[in-house]
């Protein structure tokens, strides 16, 4: 009996509206870089999403790495714990526009969006 092999999902997923504005942004910086997502305390909900470009040397064994067709997003095992299954979207709309999360962890969000409660 042949053995079916689904590939993984991402543990966390980016929109092609996301992956294209960060590429776009990661070309400004003229290097090669990845996106570190995670969590940190604070916000109005009382944890709040982080992100920022990062240098591939930086991540380490214990991190998450997501793969979209070379591009590197990462995450740190504890921020994991939060964010597993979290959509990341854009959005250019004039109003509410920017990167958008989508959490199924969290039981409340904030009215921005940039933070939540679990």
């Amino acid at each position: 009996m042949t053995e079916v092999i689904t590939p993984k999902k991402p543990s966390i997923q980016m929109t092609d509206n996301a992956l294209h504005h960060v590429l776009a942004l990661r070309e400004k910086q003229g290097k090669d870089l990845c996106l570190r997502v995670g969590v940190r305390q604070g916000g109005c909900s009382g944890m709040s999403y982080v992100m920022d470009f990062e240098d591939p040397s930086q991540i380490r064994e214990d991190d998450e790495i997501c793969d979209y067709g070379g591009f590197k997003l990462v995450c740190d095992r504890k921020s994991m714990l939060y964010v597993y299954g979290l959509v990341l979207d854009y959005s250019d709309a004039m109003i509410g526009g920017g990167f958008q999360f989508t959490n199924p962890n969290a039981a409340q969000s904030c009215g921005c969006g940039k933070s939540f409660a679990v």
